[in-house]
């Protein structure tokens, strides 16, 4: 038989890492629903040319189809699995806006794939999870906020780091652009947006490359430096501009970028208040796709800088195409995270199984009466599994060590002494007469906890 070769880009985590998978899972679902978001799932594939659009997205989806396809195959739309929750949303919320009711609260977690180089913390199968609230026609600029704090509070529900929120507002950023002259501001933010990969003199390089002055470069650049915990940039900003020999006093571009600085200093502060110490302004933050109009958002965890934005988004004018539907959201990458987690000891389980208990057998004779007690252990909401075999004690012991479960059950010999047989810990050596009707391991042992490293 061939040797099996391993797929690079799609996890498969042990029994003990899945744990730590499903209630990082888990966790967001509670503090997701806590919020008022509902939970929809939408189908794992769309047209390409849907997913696709007018990006070069194309090169990342996974196309799918019959293997012996027949002619009328070959005349149906092109499918491919979704490489993001966005895409598949906007289709559901376009399909279904006569049944919805607006503003939309949803969250969304589910696998998505996406065919790039996989590299750490990077698959081609991974869940993701998103939060939005999609409006008809206009949506409060405090959901903003809220998106924010819910995605902060989510994140330090979990065995994670401090996480920071780095934040933006899109219309200050392309006010002040406008102001310094630059025409293709899009083309501008996508070079900004890579200065954390390419660094200030790869920007600088590439904004000339796109014909932005010398003198412009270095006042975006100025302004891409301020990052503060507080309001306080707002009287950076504003001295940047009035103080910049280049702007040009357009009404238009200054009215833009003084609404976006106030916007900004609102959701700071909003999200301090609520979830302390995390928002910080930082006017590096641009978010390259040009759908984004409001507030954008990056996160990262501290000590952990290198893993770079963990959750991302921001505020957009229009969900679909036809327009009428904005928005703000967040995405989290859970298995990039998750990964981060395990590899770097942030968290674990306290064991690999969900069983507290297992059950001894005597001998095979008595195995049904070892499946009874482990049956009226379960309808009280133990996990109990029974030995696979009847070896002597210690050997099921043994396996009962080797498979991380704390106490064995050895049911009684008949002689009337104990009720049902008597349970042992097998981490302290503890042995007592129990009844399955009434004994119950300690709250910390019941189930699998979820451990800080």
């Amino acid at each position: 038989m061939a040797r099996v070769q391993p797929l690079s880009g799609f996890p498969e985590w042990s029994p003990q890492e899945r744990l730590v998978e499903a209630h990082v899972l888990a966790t967001l679902r509670e503090v997701f629903a806590l919020h008022g978001f509902g939970e929809i799932e939408t189908r794992a594939v769309e047209p390409v040319d849907r997913l696709a659009g007018d990006s070069d997205a194309s090169k990342e989806i996974y196309a799918i189809g019959r293997l012996n396809a027949d002619e009328q195959a070959g005349r149906e739309a092109k499918l491919g699995l979704h490489f993001d929750l966005t895409v598949p949303f906007a289709r559901y919320v376009e399909e279904n806006q006569g049944r919805l009711q607006f503003p939309f609260r949803r969250f969304q977690i589910q696998k998505v794939w996406r065919g790039e180089r996989p590299q750490e913390g990077r698959f081609r199968e991974f869940y993701q999870a998103d939060i939005d609230v999609v409006g008809r026609d206009t949506l409060p600029e405090h959901l903003e906020a809220e998106v924010a704090i819910v995605m902060a509070r989510a994140l330090r529900a979990l065995p994670l780091p401090p996480a920071r929120m780095h934040l933006n507002n899109r219309a200050l950023v392309e006010g002040f652009y406008r102001g310094v002259g630059i025409a293709d501001v899009a083309g501008a933010l996508r070079s900004v947006d890579k200065l954390d990969k390419i660094g200030p003199d790869g920007v600088r390089e590439e904004l000339h490359g796109k014909g932005v002055s010398p003198e412009a470069v270095d006042a975006i650049l100025e302004l891409a430096a301020i990052q503060t915990p507080d309001g306080s940039f707002l009287d950076l900003v504003e001295a940047l501009w009035d103080h910049s020999p280049i702007v040009e006093e357009a009404d238009d571009a200054r009215a833009q970028f003084d609404r976006g600085a106030r916007s900004l200093a609102a959701l700071v502060d909003a999200v301090n208040t609520a979830v302390p110490e995390t928002a910080i302004a930082d006017l590096r933050i641009a978010r390259g796709l040009d759908y984004y109009t409001g507030a954008v958002y990056e996160t990262v965890l501290d000590g952990h800088e290198d893993l770079g934005s963990i959750c991302s988004g921001g505020r957009y004018d229009s969900l679909v195409a036809g327009g009428g539907f904005p928005g703000v959201g967040m995405s989290i990458g859970v298995s990039r995270l998750v990964s981060r987690m395990l590899g770097a000891g942030l968290a674990t389980a306290s064991r690999s199984v969900p069983q507290a208990v297992l059950v001894a057998v005597t001998d095979e004779e008595h195995r049904a009466a070892s499946t009874a007690i482990a049956d009226r252990l379960r309808a009280r909401g133990i996990a109990t599994e029974v030995s696979p075999n009847a070896a002597k004690f210690g050997k099921q012991i043994q396996y009962a060590d080797r498979r991380g479960i704390p106490f064995v059950w050895f049911p009684a010999a008949g002689d009337g002494t104990s009720p049902d047989g008597e349970v042992k810990d097998i981490r302290s050596g503890d042995q007592v007469p129990a009844d399955a009707d009434a004994w119950a391991p300690p709250t910390e042992d019941l189930n699998p906890r979820i451990v800080r490293g």
